[in-house]
């Protein structure tokens, strides 16, 4: 992409990104979130109804007199945004690609942490982790973050989820606001999952097109994996064939779903075909 175009195409993210941040969020974005921290303030003289376990003991036995420790919500946030960049992304047959449903979701998501004065970090995983941006504030931060999302190119074409997991747990040390924004098609990630979310308050955003969920009979076509680059010649009039494929399509999302339940991590389910605003909105007022 030229200089010139991506700069074109960077702006008209970032407008369309600011608008949507303010109404999908409506003021309400920081209910959205769970699990905020709890930051040490000051301490006080003891008083009648005080929780005994806020008792500051050093300061208690400095001054004779019992002191408490009195604490209040932390007001920045930190969000990560956990970005699929594998093969499978480039595929759509609706109004976008995944991959381009992704990158407008994550605009969104990074817009609204920076006009709520919070930090905003991206890790782009494929089955692998690609590339961090660390988080930072700032407009100028949020720019290249978009830049990023615009035109990043991964080393690998793969998808497994285990390996940004695990870095999301080992390698964020202050507990995070993470979103996975990705078609979730990888290997099992149940432990990972669970593991991380654990640590940091974690959301799945899974993004799919209208005809992944089903075989059309069109006779004879050649598919290809994007991911693998395996290509192979399939007879889609074979009734059969449909039928076992809506099968593995339906336990699939069925075990995704049953995965994000068990992790305790809440989810939402993004069509290419349809415009992704309306289930944003349902999504965060359901947090």
């Amino acid at each position: 992409m030229e200089a010139v175009d991506l700069l074109k195409k960077v702006r008209r993210i970032e407008i369309k990104a600011r608008g949507l941040s303010r109404h999908i969020f409506a003021g309400q974005y920081h209910s959205a979130f769970k699990g905020r921290g709890i930051a040490f303030s000051e301490v006080r003289e003891y008083r009648y109804g005080d929780d005994i376990r806020n008792i500051d003991w050093n300061v208690t036995a400095r001054f004779n007199h019992p002191y408490v420790k009195v604490y209040e919500e932390e007001r920045e946030l930190t969000v990560m945004l956990l970005m699929d960049v594998s093969g499978s992304g480039m595929f759509g047959t609706k109004n976008s690609f995944k991959r381009e449903v992704m990158t407008e979701i994550a605009a969104v998501l990074a817009f609204s942490a920076i006009l709520n004065n919070d930090k905003i970090g991206v890790m782009f995983f494929s089955d692998r982790v690609e590339k961090i941006i660390r988080p930072q504030k700032g407009r100028k931060h949020i720019l290249r973050i978009i830049r990023e999302l615009l035109e990043f190119n991964p080393v690998s074409h793969k998808t497994d989820l285990n390996e940004p997991l695990r870095y999301l747990t080992n390698a964020i040390r202050k507990r995070c606001t993470a979103f996975i924004i990705s078609d979730f098609i990888s290997p099992d990630f149940d432990e990972s999952l669970r593991i991380a979310s654990n640590k940091h308050d974690v959301a799945a955003l899974r993004i799919f097109d209208p005809a992944e969920t089903a075989i059309p009979d069109i006779g004879l076509v050649r598919l290809y994996d994007p991911e693998s680059g395996f290509e192979k010649w399939v007879d889609t009039s074979s009734s059969g064939l449909r039928r076992h494929y809506s099968e593995w399509w339906k336990n699939f999302s069925e075990k995704t779903k049953n995965t994000f339940i068990r992790a305790g991590v809440d989810s939402a389910s993004v069509s290419t075909g349809e415009d992704y605003v309306p289930a944003l909105i349902r999504f965060f007022k359901n947090r």
